[in-house]
């Protein structure tokens, strides 16, 4: 089946089955490596993209529901702004992630703050929760992104919240 979609802001059509993984596609089409092939039963984290606004395992998200769909990787959002203030909160609170959780860690604040722009300790590891590497304490993960979240505010309104 021919599917088109948006991959990191631009336009794309794929050519595939229709239960193929998107991480599959993501990798082996779009030769996009930031989502990682772990558990394939979308507990990990590994293969963390943002999906239709959403933080979601690229795992379990067959290619018919693509169609028509915006997927943010983080090749697309590391591009952004919003990027630099989400790497300069973990840097400043001195958050240190491993290779496996870094991207899904990042989508994952990203999606958080898209919500809320001072989310609460408790729906910051809601927020989390679905990236299981245990690299980084959750008191280290919640001061990072209210690090983050400071960054932002101070980017965005010339003030902190």
């Amino acid at each position: 089946m021919t599917i088109g979609f948006i991959l990191n802001g631009e336009d794309v059509v794929v050519r595939t089955e229709a239960d193929t993984r998107l991480v599959d596609i993501l990798r082996d089409n779009f030769g996009l490596l930031g989502a990682k092939t772990g558990c394939l039963i979308g507990k990990c984290g590994a293969c963390t993209i943002i999906f239709n606004g959403e933080v979601a395992p690229s795992c379990q998200i067959p290619a018919f529901r693509i169609r028509g769909s915006e997927v943010i990787t983080i090749e697309g959002f590391s591009q952004t702004d919003e990027f630099e203030d989400i790497a300069a909160g973990f840097s400043r609170s001195g958050l240190e992630t491993c290779l496996f959780c870094r991207n899904g860690k990042v989508l994952a604040a990203e999606a958080l703050l898209e919500q809320k722009a001072q989310p609460s300790r408790e729906e910051i590891l809601l927020g989390f929760s679905g990236i299981k590497c245990r690299c980084t304490d959750p008191d280290s993960l919640v001061s990072a992104v209210q690090a983050v979240a400071e960054i932002r505010q101070k980017r965005l309104y010339g003030r902190t919240a």
